[in-house]
């Protein structure tokens, strides 16, 4: 599917491919649909337009319309945005150079899609400063909401309780520091992770890894979060297709 206006003053004239005889007049901006079958396009003299190819999804955001009440023809622009499809295409005459004019149509566009929040502002607030913020407790004053309702707004946005989110990035950071290779003792991890001694760090990292420490050091995997399953279980080891080697 694309948005098209075309500079050019010359007729446009489309066929279909089983309608050679009948011609869609096609107007000075508009929207070609996605289609099945090709299409026959007439040009009279030569002609230039300025357009952009849209992704799927981005019809209804953009015009209005489903892709699929699109699809199949060509739909005059004016039918879908009023008089601003001609505003827009006037905007373009009277830019010369094909930089500025690719500009306007950019910005156009851009400014017709709806403002979309993926998250609570204040959850986007403290998931930028969430590994300076150790504590449940200082995520919720951080985010100025009620306890209950900045955990539902939290979960929603991360799928993950906010203490199960702080254990989850304290044991990806015990992991960094593992695979540094300059040979930290595991007390000296466990400590800089921010566990409460090295029994913490051993119980969350068999937790969350199903092997300990010191397994994992004995592993070397070449991907952090991927271990052979001989290593977790003890059992033979099974090859993957992933596996190294």
């Amino acid at each position: 599917m694309h948005v098209v206006f075309r500079m050019s003053d010359g007729p446009l004239r489309i066929f279909g491919p089983d309608d050679s005889a009948r011609a869609q007049p096609v107007g000075a901006a508009l929207v070609g649909g996605a289609r099945s079958r090709y299409y026959v396009r007439e040009l009279s003299a030569p002609s230039s337009s300025v357009g952009a190819v849209l992704r799927p999804g981005a019809a209804q955001l953009l015009l209005g319309a489903s892709a699929g009440e699109l699809a199949e023809r060509h739909t005059l622009l004016e039918d879908l945005w009023g008089a601003a499809a001609r505003s827009v295409r006037e905007r373009l005459l009277e830019a010369r150079r094909s930089e500025d004019r690719l500009a306007i149509l950019e910005a156009t566009l851009a400014a017709r899609l709806p403002r979309v929040h993926a998250m609570h502002p204040a959850i986007a607030s403290v998931l930028e400063a969430v590994h300076w913020l150790p504590s449940v407790e200082s995520l919720v004053r951080q985010g100025g909401l009620s306890h209950r309702s900045f955990i539902a707004h939290f979960r929603r946005a991360v799928g993950l309780a906010p203490k199960t989110y702080l254990r989850v990035l304290r044991f990806q950071h015990a992991l960094r520091l593992l695979r540094r290779g300059n040979a930290m003792s595991l007390a000296a991890v466990a400590a800089e992770a921010g566990y409460s001694d090295q029994s913490h760090f051993h119980r969350e990292f068999v937790e969350l890894a199903g092997t300990s420490p010191m397994a994992y050091l004995r592993c070397a995997p070449a991907e952090a979060n991927h271990l052979p399953l001989g290593a977790v279980s003890g059992r033979a080891e099974v090859k993957f297709l992933q596996d190294r080697g």
